[in-house]
């Protein structure tokens, strides 16, 4: 996993984490790998996942088993589709917005480009 600068490292785990959780590698009522497994994985701290693993725990989006570890919550993907919404819509979508508007480029463009893209997804998936 390739880090960014703009945004602490335990959030980006927290991401990836929720990505794994929305794609259903890790379903519901599933464990996740261990901190040490999640650290070793992506060449981090340990404190920085158990620091991730507290922030989707306050989230409601895993679960801790003592003595057996961490879990994916029910209504975990809702969950987690419901922060990345807003995340989204008032982190990203104004930078989003703003780029568009300095390059010019217009709704339909926009519109086909996205209709291609699930076409793509749609195909992937498939495969």
């Amino acid at each position: 996993m390739e880090f960014q600068d703009n945004e602490a490292i335990y959030l980006q785990i927290a991401g990836y984490v929720s990505e794994n959780i929305l794609l259903a590698k890790w379903p519901v009522e599933d464990k996740i790998p261990s901190v040490r497994d999640l650290a070793v994985e992506l060449q981090v701290n340990p404190n920085t996942v158990m620091r991730t693993y507290e922030f989707l725990q306050n989230q409601q989006v895993i679960y801790n088993k003592r003595g057996i570890g961490y879990f994916v919550a029910p209504g975990a993907d809702q969950k987690v589709k419901q922060y990345r919404r807003e995340r989204f819509l008032q982190q990203d979508l104004p930078r989003f917005f703003k780029t568009i508007s300095l390059l010019e480029i217009d709704l339909e463009e926009l519109r086909q480009r996205y209709e291609q893209f699930k076409l793509a997804q749609l195909g992937l998936a498939k495969s």
